[in-house]
């Protein structure tokens, strides 16, 4: 019998849709290719439903969401639309409170021939994640903020030690999964101990839970001098893990060191759902002209298969994921492939085409190896 996963699709706004298309096609022949079954059905969220019918997530979304066996998102959001306090419309964010996803994981790897900023020939090799809490941190206070008398404005940040030990234990988890894998065996956290209260208080956390994981190295780092090694050296580092605001900012600079938001996939991920999703926004002001860059959307959708493997412990998932992360690489190794972020012309058509050929050159018992 082959293995059937229900994935709950939700294209989004402006680009959304047109990076989503592509991505699922190559999800399917992924699957095909390793004897899966995927069952994908599209659902309405954004910024242009809540214009619509005054809902960013319909109730009937947010089931389908709860029953999925993961979520696929695209960009949401349009600066052009907002809420009446001034804020942007970002069901994404509900999906996360609302299914608990307390794990955002942002991998940083840079895709053989996709030009990094950085000079230094090892930038070629890097490959680090970074473990962004997804629920509290500064991010709690998002509906929950005040003005008073016109005169000031309070957000409060909360950092809980629940949220903050699985967190922790998330981090030396994967940490240690990557070691078998060639990585670092290393988890540093970033935070501003040295100033606030509640940093001190994720830290101590995170040093109680390191203990528990004596065969993984753990070390520390302040936010702002991360900022600065994570340009200056980031090939040092493997799993980094930190409060939501941090990591939110800690995020878009990875982005630039992979060569741009259109190569940034992501996940977030509790005890029993996850969202899949790239790092980029909904671009508006490129929608419909065909040339959104869809390969972190492409590779969003191989770390969905990948999880799923994980979780259900079904290898052909896993192995279906690393065959579509492999045919992204073979596209755009060499340096043939060049996307308009970086003065080319191969725009998401040509994308998706390229890495579909390579997906079909690609022997999928190879996907296994590591």
């Amino acid at each position: 019998m082959i293995p059937r996963f229900r994935i709950a699709v939700l294209p989004g706004d402006g680009i959304g849709p047109e990076v989503m298309a592509p991505a699922l096609a190559l999800l399917h022949r992924a699957a095909e290719r390793v004897g899966l079954a995927l069952a994908t059905e599209e659902h309405q969220a954004g910024a242009a439903c809540w214009r619509e019918t005054g809902e960013a997530l319909p109730k009937a979304t947010m089931q389908a969401c709860r029953t999925a066996d993961a979520i696929l998102l695209a960009a949401m959001g349009d600066p052009a639309i907002r809420y009446p306090d001034g804020t942007e419309i970002a069901p994404q964010l509900d999906l996360r409170f609302e299914l608990g996803l307390y794990a955002g994981i942002r991998p940083v790897r840079v895709i053989p021939g996709v030009k990094t900023p950085l000079a230094d020939p090892r930038a070629s090799g890097i490959d680090l994640v970074i473990l962004r809490e997804s629920t509290e941190g500064l991010f709690w206070s998002r509906g929950r903020g005040e003005v008073r008398n016109d005169a000031e404005a309070r957000d409060t940040l909360v950092i809980t030690r629940a949220t903050t030990a699985r967190l922790a234990d998330f981090a030396f988890r994967l940490a240690r999964a990557r070691r078998d894998r060639g990585g670092k065996n290393l988890v540093t956290c970033v935070d501003k101990a040295n100033v606030f209260t509640s940093f001190a208080f994720f830290r101590r956390v995170f040093d109680e839970r390191a203990a528990a994981h004596p065969d993984v190295r753990a070390a520390h780092h302040y936010v702002d001098a991360m900022a600065l090694d994570l340009v200056r050296r980031p090939w040092a580092f493997d799993v980094i893990v930190t409060e939501n605001m941090f990591g939110d900012i800690l995020s878009d600079l990875g982005a630039a060191l992979m060569g741009g938001m259109g190569y940034a996939p992501s996940a977030d991920v509790g005890d029993a759902h996850a969202v899949f999703q790239p790092c980029h926004g909904s671009a508006p002001d490129i929608a419909g002209r065909g040339v959104a860059n869809p390969t972190a959307m492409i590779l969003s959708g191989a770390m969905l298969l990948e999880w799923l493997g994980e979780r259900h412990s079904e290898p052909r998932a896993v192995r279906a994921g690393s065959l579509l992360r492999r045919a992204v690489d073979a596209a755009f190794a060499g340096g043939r492939l060049v996307t308009p972020e970086h003065g080319g012309t191969a725009g998401t058509r040509t994308v998706a085409e390229a890495i579909g050929a390579a997906l079909a050159a690609l022997d999928p018992g190879e996907a296994a190896r590591p």
